[in-house]
């Protein structure tokens, strides 16, 4: 899901990224390079825009990929993290959704096993629901016809009894059986869209974040001029000679606003619906695998989800409301959070969860087609990519919808449009083969050759976590502590992160600001938040190690203070 959130005061709080590729700009101070020529631009580095830019790189295009703010920042980091099918699309008869995500859902384990890993999911059957045993039975049986390559276990119905066995605290009134069944989850989804963003630029792309497009300027033959702001240098800049290009919209839910000014009478694209989450700690026989259930006050889905390998919170949610607000300060409201943690103590009686055991709460729009009349579980989840040239802008291509499951299929849809725009041949796509750059299985002999090798400076956990977060691309973590042993510190203890982690981020992932690395390259944001108590060691690392004045750090703390307020 795409597009991303800018920070206040970004002109001055951050260090420029490590761009392999530079040029000179009248208009700017290089991070951009405006004199080349390009065959196509996507506005919007969230999980969509980055399949986008990797496809085109991947199969040759010289292509620019720009962000408004982080890669992954907006909608993409807000989901629910699942790789899934989408069971309950087949109540809509969206099979080809169903079929299409599945599909997907399969890449994604082969070619990042690093970052989605099977999950188990129980469905609880109650005599009261608004589906009987059956239809529950049916769905189940239909959706592993449509998986039928998968290399998860098929479903399989449980008795009231053996469920109850498997979880006990799980209310049990009226309670008929289960399903249980297997999805995939992706605990760090700004990192899949990380490396989705880290493959493009090994392929060629240009990457930028933080350079937000402001205005597109049309003529005759479509889109000629781009102009937009660097948010580190404060530089303005300016794309022009796009006549031969194509131009991508993959805004999410700032399309409209991204759209708006190329033609009087626009009519609106999107009509986003805000999802929203809670993170609690785990209570007395909180369960450990995920349960999707129906919320008892309103029978929509709800899932109920261990998060995170080492010290795994309980991801709850989500809601699905209209949302025609900020879209740079979307937050979970407190009825929305009484929603799920009303639903939450339905659903287990005796673990009286108040608003003290809530970690961490966040929020999201989804980018839904605008449909005037449906309710929002009526909306398709099916991604439109509109071609613009019926408006007179034929060299222009516009995301609606898109679903963090099928960001791969996304682009490669895509570009086979780009390809046939710019008159040149279709050829096959490679993505459904290749590897992630983190890829890596947990057999992997570099991983018991690390544990070894690093024993004497890590524990075993810390090892763990950085194989779970950043595959092989560990090691590269790795040699920074084997630099310097003093990056083998903790961030925030107890949690395993340590400081290479945020070194690394700086170097090698493009982070910019302390958001960045807190709450994306790391999620010591989450899980230690509001993370007061180990922000002045972390700090100190920043200006240890990577240079930070006193004025920066500052600053960084206020900015991350800022995004909280206004998000969490």
């Amino acid at each position: 899901m795409p597009a991303d959130t800018v920070l206040c005061s970004l002109k001055e709080s951050s260090l420029p990224p490590d761009q392999p590729k530079s040029s000179s700009s009248s208009l700017g101070d290089g991070r951009i390079p405006v004199h080349r020529s390009y065959d196509l631009v996507v506005i919007g580095g969230g999980i969509n825009g980055a399949g986008v830019a990797r496809e085109a790189a991947l199969r040759g295009l010289s292509t620019l990929l720009l962000d408004k703010g982080d890669f992954g920042g907006g909608t993409t980091s807000w989901s629910t993290r699942l790789i899934h099918g989408g069971l309950r699309y087949l109540e809509t008869f969206e099979f080809a959704l169903v079929r299409e995500s599945l599909r997907e859902r399969e890449i994604l384990l082969r070619t990042a096993p690093h970052l989605v890993r099977p999950l188990q999911l129980t469905i609880p059957i109650y005599r009261q629901g608004q589906r009987p045993p059956w239809q529950i039975r049916a769905g189940m049986t239909l959706y592993d016809l449509l998986s039928f390559d998968k290399s998860l276990p098929n479903h399989r119905m449980l008795s009231a009894a053996a469920f109850r066995q498997l979880f006990p605290q799980v209310d049990a009134q009226d309670l008929l059986g289960a399903a249980q069944y297997y999805d995939g989850q992706v605990v760090y989804a700004e990192r899949l869209c990380l490396e989705t963003v880290l493959s493009a630029q090994q392929a060629g792309a240009t990457v930028v974040n933080y350079a937000q497009v402001t205005h597109l300027e049309a003529g005759p033959n479509g889109i000629h001029t781009l102009q937009g702001q660097d948010h580190l240098s404060g530089v303005p800049f300016r794309l022009t000679g796009l006549d031969n290009a194509i131009v991508v919209a993959m805004a999410g839910p700032w399309l409209d606003s991204l759209l708006g000014s190329l033609r009087p009478g626009y009519q609106p694209l999107i009509g986003g619906t805000k999802g929203s989450h809670i993170l609690v700690e785990p209570f007395p026989g909180s369960p450990r695998s995920a349960l999707y259930v129906e919320a008892k006050s309103d029978g929509r889905p709800l899932f109920v989800v261990p998060w995170g390998w080492e010290t795994p919170l309980l991801l709850i949610g989500t809601t699905d409301i209209p949302y025609k607000g900020d879209l740079d300060a979307v937050q979970a409201t407190p009825e929305e959070i009484d929603y799920l943690l009303q639903e939450a103590n339905r659903l287990f009686p005796h673990a009286q969860l108040t608003r003290a055991q809530i970690r961490f709460t966040y929020a999201g729009v989804r980018p839904l087609p605008y449909s005037q009349g449906l309710k929002p579980g009526q909306i398709t989840r099916s991604h439109i990519l509109k071609d613009h040239a019926s408006e007179g802008i034929p060299n222009l291509i516009s995301l609606i919808g898109g679903k963090l499951t099928t960001f791969r299929q996304v682009g490669q849809d895509c570009v086979d449009q780009v390809l046939r725009k710019l008159g040149k041949p279709v050829s096959p796509s490679p993505t459904p083969n290749q590897p992630f750059p983190g890829a890596i299985t947990p057999q992997d002999p570099r991983i018991a050759e690390a544990l070894r090798t690093y024993a004497p400076l890590l524990p075993a956990r810390t090892l763990h976590h950085l194989f779970n977060l950043y595959g092989s691309r560990a090691l590269q973590v790795l040699e920074l502590v084997a630099t310097n042993p003093d990056l083998a510190q903790p961030i925030a203890p107890p949690w395993p992160d340590i400081a290479a982690q945020l070194i690394f981020a700086l170097q090698a992932e493009m982070a910019q600001t302390l958001v960045d690395l807190l709450l994306r390259r790391t999620t010591v944001g989450i899980q230690a938040h509001p993370c007061q108590e180990p922000m002045p060691h972390i700090l100190e690392i920043l200006r240890n190690h990577a240079g930070w004045d006193e004025h920066r750090c500052q600053m960084e703390r206020a900015n991350y203070q800022a995004y909280l307020d206004s998000h969490c």
